[in-house]
């Protein structure tokens, strides 16, 4: 018996409980780094993008690519640029907002919405006149031009003119040319330029105005004519990281990586006009 009362047998109990306890937390520390050494050098990088529905297909084609070249993820999500900067002012999550024109980064950006620093015109685009694949229409787009005639009886496929850049891209043409007016009531306006492209597709409509890039995204249609650049305003698409993002060092990545070679590449693939600058990556 040892003095204090403390047995042989006690001591011995002690002794591999703080064993056990050291042992523990050893391998703890070893698991720790284990794990430590197995996670990546650089954490993958993730932004949310609010982009015109016009730049689906060339968006989707640029974010594979930064997936692929910096291992880092944007999550696009694509509507009209008016309902989409809608959905900023009320506090929707997004990083990033590309508009389909200068109308509607301009709304936000007075509202404070967005880093004025940040913006930049990043894209051109062309409005065209389209009809099915299958159908037979060529039109020379020019002054007073029988839009109304080639109509018939049928639908002008359009955006909304009031909100919808691509709509009020081709209203504005229209009027320019002196024809709004004999074609007002037969327009059907859709909620985005994608909609108005379907119904053209799919041959709820004889015709539609839309952006060239467009057409060239879908199969079911072809172009019958090219609107003058002079009888609308120019179609800039600018892109701006939002004041309310929590990734801004992603976002500024991604909106560089957007101005590189290779963005500009798949950019042009798809008929835009890159009106960035081109940078590095």
């Amino acid at each position: 018996m040892l003095s204090g009362g403390i047995g042989w047998g006690d001591t011995i109990m002690l002794r591999r409980r703080n064993f056990l306890v050291r042992i523990t937390g050893a391998l703890a520390g070893l698991v720790v780094l284990a794990m430590t050494a197995a996670a990546p050098l650089h954490a993958e990088e993730h932004v949310t993008v609010f982009a015109a529905a016009s730049l689906k297909n060339a968006l989707d084609a640029v974010n594979a690519a930064w997936k692929a070249d910096a291992g880092n993820r944007a999550t696009a999500s694509y509507a009209a640029s008016s309902a989409l900067a809608k959905q900023i002012e009320q506090g929707a999550p997004a990083d990033i907002f590309i508009s389909a024109d200068l109308d509607w980064m301009n709304y936000l950006s007075e509202k404070k919405l967005t880093k004025a620093d940040s913006e930049i015109n990043l894209l051109g685009n062309r409005i065209v006149l389209v009809a099915p694949a299958d159908a037979a229409k060529d039109l020379t787009i020019a002054p007073n031009f029988d839009l109304a005639g080639a109509l018939g009886d049928g639908r002008l496929a359009m955006g909304d003119v009031k909100a919808v850049p691509a709509g009020r891209y081709g209203k504005a043409a229209l009027e320019a040319l002196g024809v709004w007016a004999s074609v007002e009531g037969k327009v059907a306006q859709a909620e985005n330029v994608r909609a108005a492209l379907k119904l053209v597709a799919t041959g709820e409509a004889p015709l539609g105005i839309v952006y060239a890039t467009d057409a060239v995204a879908e199969p079911g249609v072809k172009v019958v004519g090219t609107f003058p650049e002079n009888s609308h305003p120019a179609i800039i698409y600018p892109i701006g990281i939002l004041a309310e993002t929590r990734n801004a060092d992603a976002a500024s990545a991604y909106v560089k990586y957007l101005q590189g070679r290779k963005a500009k590449g798949l950019f042009e693939a798809q008929g835009f006009t890159v009106l960035a600058p081109t940078v590095s990556n």
